[in-house]
């Protein structure tokens, strides 16, 4: 309920006024105290303050966040700024810079935050706090590449950011950072540790190593990442639950077994909890270590409960625990719940909950039961388990948000993931205890041998036949239809729980009846492609590899890579023709050719303001409505045309307003 609080707030079309929430929640809280001797009016009180209640956070959260935004594209201009983080890439750095300064422009229209790339390898090396200046070219945050996808400028509202952009000259330092404050402090040592890591151990597996240990992933090709995505592994380089939990885990049970030699304390002191609690310490370093990002601090909320629960000598795994987990994150950061880590992680525990309460208890008769063979058996069985309901659980979020599924995910993790629990964490966190006394490079080989292999079954896998399914996008709605059948599936008990079957069938279903777009247009007019009826992607703007709008075109029709036919679609400098379904379809880049589309075209799709009328359209799209609609999805259905814009369902929100000039 919490959750669909939230969700009803990023929904509306409007901002809602700020009295909005703790008005209803008032309202609700002294309705609950009048009815709280109704046992089922009070619950669907209950129900509903819940529902308020996140709505009322997620609202809170947003206004507490507000900042300026830029307008338009500015620059080159000079931009001094205070680094607050900076971000290794495989071809330079990404600095975020807070108190900026803009020359001509007062202090206070500064954006709050400001994320740039840098090309250039600056001398002396940065670091967290200095005080730089530069010349960049800035930009807004981008709204959606299409109607429906990915809005970059949401999630960058909510991260404070209010311009990306990216150098042109070499970053100068005007003011040293002070050293003496703590948190600059954990920043430099963490920086500095992935980039020794990388010395005392070259080349890919040393940027593996340095992403497990500081969360760090910028140095890893993207070759390999493609590799592990495909492979269905990416989760292995993600510090999550996952990697939270291994190091608390291997830090719980060897403590316990070394305390458990001692027979004087084996016998009288709680061993077991004082296990728990430097685990926890552990954990928590840990998080410290790797950045302390959303989904990291939330695996640690979720272990810090576990850990609690085993101190007060209580069920250390239950669906209350996770509750409550999931309560703290959505009231501290009500925007995660429309992130993929947020959904996939809690998708997999949930699930992963289900099975271990039900199973569980007779998964340990047969453990104490058997002997080594059957034990080892057992692991195995159980690594497939775990791996078949977590692979289960998040493939509904896997398909909408990258429209693509590894298909042999479960042969690959059922190596890679026994590999690095039993293998690369534990020489982790050897190196970890190791790094004061300069020895890590004890444990950094052998784990070194360990992310070879690693990639190596991650290499393998992706280079199957058929190893990646790509499906065409799909609505929010059969995502939602799925993930209630899920919840109802794993929450309830008794047969009725079923009935999330039948939910999660229709929610297929729904997904696989998807209406993708037979045109898309980006948001300035710099770009267009279509889908022809064999499937085909023909774009009508230079091909680029690296263009992030063509790659979210492409992986939402669930394709891999475009063709350019120029018997079928014809373009010059002034712009592109295309007959789609019968009907001629003109997209003009230059003002000289509108006076020809307009005669011949029955759609017209133009970079450029049209202030007169076109004699031959049905349909004209111009400079003004890309401005104001966004990313523009055309379809034809019926002989008719449909036109969807990637800012009709995102509202009049302070991340969705158009900025600058048409």
């Amino acid at each position: 309920m919490l959750g669909l609080g939230v969700a009803l707030y990023f929904t509306l079309p409007l901002e809602p006024p700020w009295y909005a929430g703790p008005g209803v929640v008032s309202v609700l809280l002294a309705a609950a105290w009048l009815g709280r001797r109704h046992g089922y009016v009070l619950l669907v009180l209950l129900a509903l303050l819940a529902i308020a209640a996140g709505f009322w956070a997620a609202q809170d959260r947003s206004n507490r966040v507000a900042g300026l935004v830029l307008e338009k594209r500015i620059g080159p201009v000079y931009l001094t700024g205070t680094i607050v983080n900076i971000e290794t890439r495989p071809r330079g750095f990404r600095l975020s810079l807070r108190e900026g300064e803009i020359p001509k422009r007062p202090r206070w229209r500064a954006p709050t935050l400001v994320r740039l790339t840098l090309r250039h390898s600056p001398e002396p090396p940065l670091v967290v706090g200095d005080r730089i200046s530069l010349r960049a070219v800035l930009m807004p945050p981008a709204g959606p590449a299409a109607p429906g996808a990915y809005d970059f400028a949401r999630a960058a509202w909510f991260k404070e950011i209010g311009a990306v952009g990216y150098a042109v000259s070499r970053a100068k330092v005007v003011a040293a950072a002070d050293r003496t404050g703590l948190n600059l402090r954990i920043v430099e040592w963490r920086r500095n540790l992935a980039q020794h890591i990388r010395r005392q151990l070259p080349g890919t597996a040393g940027a593996v190593a340095a992403a497990l240990m500081t969360g760090d992933r910028g140095a890893i090709p993207e070759a390999v990442l493609q590799d592990m995505r495909d492979a269905g592994l990416a989760h292995l380089l993600a510090i999550s639950g996952l990697h939270v939990g291994l190091i608390a885990g291997w830090l719980f049970f060897t403590l316990r077994f070394l305390l458990a030699l001692v027979p004087g304390l084996a016998l009288r002191a709680p061993i077991k909890k004082w296990a728990a609690a430097a685990a926890l310490l552990g954990a928590f370093a840990y998080m410290v270590l790797t950045g302390a990002t959303v989904p990291t601090q939330r695996a640690f909320l979720m272990l810090a409960l576990m850990m609690l629960a085993v101190m007060l000598d209580r069920v250390a795994i239950s669906f209350r625990l996770l509750a409550w987990a999931a309560v703290a994150v959505l009231l501290w950061a009500p925007e995660s719940l429309l992130s993929v880590s947020f959904q996939m992680s809690f998708a997999a525990v949930v699930g992963l909950t289900a099975i271990y309460e039900n199973y569980g208890p007779v998964m340990v008769r047969w453990r104490s039961d058997g002997g080594r063979a059957k034990r080892f058996s057992l692991y195995l069985g159980a690594v497939l388990l775990t791996t078949l309901v977590a692979s289960l659980a998040t493939a509904p979020y896997a398909l909408y948000h990258f429209n693509r599924a590894a298909m042999y995910g479960l042969a690959a993790n059922l190596i890679a993931v026994p590999l690095t629990a039993l293998w690369v964490m534990p020489c982790a966190l050897a190196a970890f205890v190791l790094l004061p006394f300069g020895w890590e490079q004890l444990a950094l080989v052998p784990m070194g041998y360990g992310i070879e292999a690693m990639l190596v079954v991650a290499d393998t896998v992706a280079g199957w036949p058929g190893a990646v399914a790509l499906v065409p996008a799909f609505s929010v709605w059969p995502l939602a239809v799925m993930t209630l059948g899920g919840l109802w599936l794993c929450l309830w008990r008794g047969r009725w729980r079923y009935g999330g079957v039948v939910a999660i069938v229709l929610g297929i279903v729904l997904a696989a009846h998807g209406d993708p777009p037979d045109i898309l247009i980006d948001g300035r007019g710099k770009a267009m492609a279509a889908r022809l009826d064999s499937g085909a992607i023909l774009v009508a703007a230079p091909y680029r590899r690296k263009s992030i709008t063509l790659d979210t075109w492409l992986r939402r029709w669930g394709r891999q890579d475009p063709v350019k036919d120029e018997r079928v679609m014809r373009c010059d400098r002034l712009g592109c023709a295309l007959v789609k379904h019968g009907h001629k379809v003109g997209f003009v880049r230059d003002a000289r050719a509108l006076e020809d589309d307009c005669r011949v075209a029955d759609l017209v799709l133009s970079a450029v303001p049209v202030t007169f009328n076109c004699p031959s359209a049905k349909l004209v799209i111009d400079r003004f409505d890309l401005w104001r609609r966004g990313a523009i999805a055309v379809r034809w259905r019926n002989g008719e045309i449909n036109v969807v814009g990637a800012n009709d369902d995102r509202g009049d929100r302070p991340w969705s307003r158009p900025r600058g000039k048409p």
